[in-house]
């Protein structure tokens, strides 16, 4: 089992396989876009699956696949699979904006898939268009239904902000009403490819207090084991509330979580500087040990909390959510 400096279990890689994303979100990236990189500076499938079965060794039992958008990557089908069949992996769930998804559900649902998070700021198509600078909603939302008809477990992550799309709290909230699925609001990040800070920020606590204000049956339940969200439920709901503090940072002391990016940069935290290049010690060829000794050194000096994090960056944060893994 992998541990920290400060005695925490880290058993969860979250892999981002892309920097490519097929919407705009004006919270992950400028109106322009960001520079995507050219498909030799990504790692390749073969060396993420070197990576993921180095770790699986050293105690990682779940990896979750984000991008940018991960079916953006051509052949992740088979790259899923692959994973399915390296031992100790005993989850693989999945982050997407169900934008090119649907399709793919009944084979995910065949391999086994633990769980898709689905991104879903708005259901009002055209507020959902000034939110990702794309009219994509109708296939965001055939993948919704799919998901459901499947049977996968479901959560949407709506990054939730004021003056944008606080309007759609309710009608986001009101999915959980006859459908089994989470419905997580997330506190915006600096994460938006310019460095600036959230302008348009609520709290978890304002957005949990917008929520009961209209449903006064809502009420605490248990979280699980290491959950980024405090979670709620509304009397006579089939599904749950929940509450990312991601900006607030109030999940840190149980954080089980290690990051490696489309380019192969290792990161203890969301807030942190890159550790190490993975990518480069692979094309180095450095051995299997090798890159282990190098990984459990990493995650013996890792910050506290995503303060500490941000503290102990060399500059300022300027990376867009979609270089980093969502």
């Amino acid at each position: 089992m992998l541990i920290d400096n400060h005695g925490r279990p880290i058993n969860y890689l979250r892999l981002a396989v892309t920097d490519r994303c097929n919407l705009r979100c004006f919270y992950c990236m400028p109106h322009e876009g960001i520079d995507f990189l050219p498909k030799t500076h990504l790692l390749s499938f073969e060396e993420m699956l070197r990576l993921i079965g180095l770790l699986a060794e050293m105690g990682i039992s779940k990896v979750r696949i984000t991008g940018g958008e991960p079916f953006v990557r051509k052949e992740l089908m088979a790259f899923l699979w692959k994973i399915s069949e390296i031992e100790g992996i005993q989850k693989i769930n999945l982050t997407t904006n169900g934008v090119l998804t649907a399709p793919y559900v009944p084979e995910l649902k065949q391999l086994g898939i633990s769980s898709i998070n689905l991104s879903l700021d708005s259901l009002d198509r055209k507020r959902f268009f000034e939110m990702t600078r794309r009219d994509e909603l109708p296939n965001v939302l055939k993948t919704f239904d799919a998901i459901l008809e499947n049977d996968i477990p479901l959560k949407i992550n709506s990054v939730m902000m004021a003056g944008k799309n606080e309007e759609d709290i309710f009608g986001l909230v009101d999915l959980a009403k006859n459908h089994p699925v989470g419905i997580r609001f997330i506190e915006e990040m600096p994460f938006n490819g310019e460095g600036e800070k959230p302008e348009y920020f609520m709290s978890y606590k304002k957005i949990i207090e917008t929520i009961k204000a209209k449903h006064t049956t809502l009420y605490k339940i248990s979280d699980e084991a290491n959950s980024t969200s405090y979670n709620y439920k509304i009397e006579g709901f089939e599904g749950t509330i929940g509450v990312i503090a991601a900006f607030s940072r109030t999940f840190c002391g149980t954080c089980n979580r290690l990051r490696i990016t489309p380019t192969g940069d290792f990161k203890t935290c969301l807030y942190a500087d890159s550790e190490m290049n993975l990518r480069d010690m692979l094309r180095a060829g450095l051995s299997n040990q090798e890159i282990k000794e190098k990984l459990q050194a990493s995650i013996l000096h890792r910050a506290k909390d995503g303060f500490e994090a941000e503290a102990g960056r060399k500059d300022a944060i300027s990376e867009s959510m979609t270089t980093i893994g969502g």
